[in-house]
């Protein structure tokens, strides 16, 4: 049975505000943290223990995820005291896996709901070093694009270009062989991506790719990140409120918003295609679109807020 690492060491750059006064994994999506998404992913293909690769604000994650077992999984956490990059940081994590088992790597970046135990199968029955999910997009010009041959196997990894020689981008999940991340230098910098492997590739590995183009969202930016939020909600309604939260009936919730544990919505307000999280205060008639509310945030009455993030102290547009 395959373990796995996830990526959540980054500093969420790309995210702020969002991350100012919260570390990216710990952001919620459709109601809870985005790691935790990533770790029912991993549950669904047979995944029973997983590493996080941690650095920035490491100290946020156990006391929310512990040692896995509300998940039904054994949780484990590597700490980089400098941020090693994507090979780097599963280097060492993987110090921590007791097992010759393929490992997964999941990227705290992205959202996906391809068939990862698909990946899983066909990396083992190709005894492949790497299996790489890529997904198709329409335009490929803004991600490097990753060629295939006629029997899966990549041919290369090819820079940002104005004309791709094909649609097929790199998707962020891989499959490894133990034997290849054991070649990954300890405590170095390292890129998967950039170093480990187009040299895999130029010296004849076995790298595969599995192309499935299933719902896949890189997530790294605040517009993303309410993207995934609202495409997760709006399959099962207009909006979702999560355990102990208090709409007044009045109040007029649409496009696919989210209201977190322990909110409370006032009379008249109308909130479009937003997140708001856990222990916030609506007041009456505010206007809330497009939108974050942090955790224990307070809007006032007749408040008109569109594409911001609200704290107590500050109201941020959103690039």
């Amino acid at each position: 049975m395959a373990v796995a690492i996830l990526l959540v060491g980054g500093f969420g750059t790309r995210l702020m505000p969002l991350t100012k006064n919260t570390p990216k994994p710990m952001l919620t999506v459709a109601g809870v943290p985005v790691t935790e998404h990533q770790l029912a992913m991993a549950k669904s293909a047979g995944i029973t223990e997983i590493v996080l690769a941690t650095s920035y604000l490491s100290e946020v994650f156990i006391p929310y995820f512990g040692d896995g077992s509300k998940w039904g999984m054994k949780i484990k956490y590597a700490v980089e005291e400098q941020p090693l990059g994507t090979g780097g940081a599963i280097r060492n994590a993987a110090k921590l896996l007791d097992s010759n088992d393929s490992v997964v790597i999941l990227n705290g970046d992205v959202l996906s709901s391809h068939n990862l135990a698909e990946q899983i199968r066909q990396h083992e029955s190709h005894d492949a070093d790497v299996t790489l999910h890529l997904t198709q997009v329409e335009d490929a010009r803004a991600f490097g694009c990753v060629p295939t041959d006629s029997d899966g196997r990549v041919t290369a990894f090819l820079e940002k270009m104005e004309d791709p020689v094909t649609n097929q981008i790199n998707a962020g999940c891989y499959v490894f062989n133990p034997r290849v991340i054991s070649t990954i230098p300890l405590d170095t910098v390292v890129s998967v991506e950039r170093e480990t492997f187009p040299q895999l590739v130029e010296s004849g590995a076995k790298v595969f790719g599995y192309v499935e183009k299933a719902y896949w969202l890189d997530i790294g930016t605040p517009r993303a990140l309410l993207k995934a939020s609202i495409d997760i909600v709006k399959r099962s309604g207009e909006f979702i409120a999560m355990p102990g939260s208090t709409i007044d009936p009045t109040a007029v919730i649409t496009g696919g918003s989210c209201i977190g544990v322990k909110s409370l919505v006032g009379a008249g307000a109308v909130i479009d295609g937003s997140i708001v999280e856990a222990g916030s205060v609506i007041g009456s008639n505010a206007s809330i679109t497009n939108s974050f509310v942090a955790a224990g945030s307070h809007v006032g009455n007749e408040a008109k807020i569109t594409s911001s993030f609200v704290t107590n102290s500050e109201i941020l547009s959103i690039p």
